[in-house]
């Protein structure tokens, strides 16, 4: 399936300014952002799609390259990361904050005495570089603030109520006077909320949380990269007066592989070879990331010779195709001979003249006219 303009995603001319892409993307991130959309798979899509778009038009270096090349200007042999996860794009785009989502979606500012968000976690996991390319499921174990099971979030004692803060008769805030300044301060005892609660639960203090040890499951896709982060939606702490949990944000952090090497989704790996397989050539077994392949290797292949294995290399992670192997000849010079095998290759250097190594041959010609 063919992708679609960035320009044609974010509704702007292509000569449009960054403040433009800037309040083009606002517009159709809130329109289509999943916490406005439940359950609408349509909107996720248009939300992902939307957020790709503006990463790439609101950089400088990344809408130049996207303007000379397009979509190729991201694949497996240009790009030189991936893109990110959409619902940081529209955090970074709207400032950080956790009423970000009441100050959209709830028409006016946030009531510091009403429902707050959880924060977001971050939780920095290693996996194997098969992992990475295969994708896995892993369990994580973090300790954070869930909802108390006694109260469940109340931060009540059974039919307890709630009174006005004798502290800050309902403000919120405490004013203290320095002179001829006032500084106002939250309030100590209610934090801010204006209320407080008459019996509070005994076993969370009245906070509605609790910490406790939590299991994850985590679903890696295939592809990722260090520096990767996924987004576990709710996983995060509990919210505060029945408002939402926040998002657990996984970065992952992949080990080095012993024969592999990465570059986008294409791979290499070196493969040793005797100088008589490089001179007569032969049929060799090269490693891959589901098995072994065959590699036809012609008489006089030179050390460094590259052979490309079209689509062995990494899957992308955002499923646009499948990169390359490229497997590298390394051609090993024998040690250890002895000395019927040195006088072998004795005879064989007095049966070569100078067409059997044609590079030599050109190299000294050149040194020769050097030093004239």
């Amino acid at each position: 399936m063919a992708k679609r303009d960035y320009y044609e995603i974010l509704q702007v001319e292509r000569t449009a300014t960054e403040e433009e892409i800037k309040k083009s993307y606002r517009k159709l991130a809130v329109k289509h952002h999943p916490d406005k959309n439940p359950g609408d798979k349509a909107a996720e899509e248009n939300f992902k799609e939307i957020g790709e778009a503006y990463e790439a038009l609101s950089d400088p270096q990344k809408r130049a390259a996207y303007d000379q090349y397009g979509h190729a200007a991201f694949d497996s042999r240009r790009r030189a990361s991936g893109f990110h996860d959409p619902f940081e794009i529209f955090r970074e785009a709207f400032g950080e904050g956790g009423s970000i989502f009441d100050n959209l979606f709830g028409g006016g500012r946030a009531d510091p005495t009403g429902p707050q968000r959880g924060a977001d976690l971050r939780y920095d996991m290693e996996i194997s570089f098969l992992e990475a390319a295969q994708g896995a499921e892993k369990e994580v174990t973090i300790n954070k603030l869930d909802l108390c099971e006694i109260c469940h979030g109340s931060g009540r004692e059974g039919d307890s109520k709630t009174k006005v803060c004798p502290t800050c008769q309902g403000r919120g805030q405490v004013v203290t006077s320095r002179g001829i300044f006032s500084i106002a301060q939250t309030c100590p005892r209610c934090e801010g909320a204006g209320r407080i609660i008459e019996n509070p639960c005994k076993t969370c203090r009245g906070t509605g949380r609790r910490e406790r040890s939590s299991k994850i499951n985590i679903k890696i896709p295939s592809g990722v990269d260090t520096g990767t982060r996924l987004r576990s939606l709710g996983h995060g702490e509990a919210g505060i007066r029945g408002g939402p949990a926040g998002d657990l944000y996984v970065v992952l952090h992949v080990k080095p592989h012993e024969i592999f090497q990465r570059d986008g989704d294409d791979l290499l790996c070196e493969v040793p070879i005797s100088f008589v397989q490089a001179a007569l050539g032969a049929d060799i077994e090269v490693p891959t990331l589901t098995g072994k392949a065959q590699i036809k290797i012609p008489p006089g292949t030179q050390n460094g010779a590259l052979f490309r294995l079209k689509g062995k290399g990494m899957r992308n992670v955002q499923g646009y195709g499948q990169g390359d192997l490229h497997v590298r000849m390394v051609v090993e010079v024998p040690t250890h001979l002895n000395a019927t095998q040195k006088a072998k290759l004795q005879e064989f250097a007095e049966l070569c003249d100078e067409n059997v190594n044609p590079m030599s041959k050109g190299f000294f010609a050149k040194a020769k006219n050097l030093f004239r």
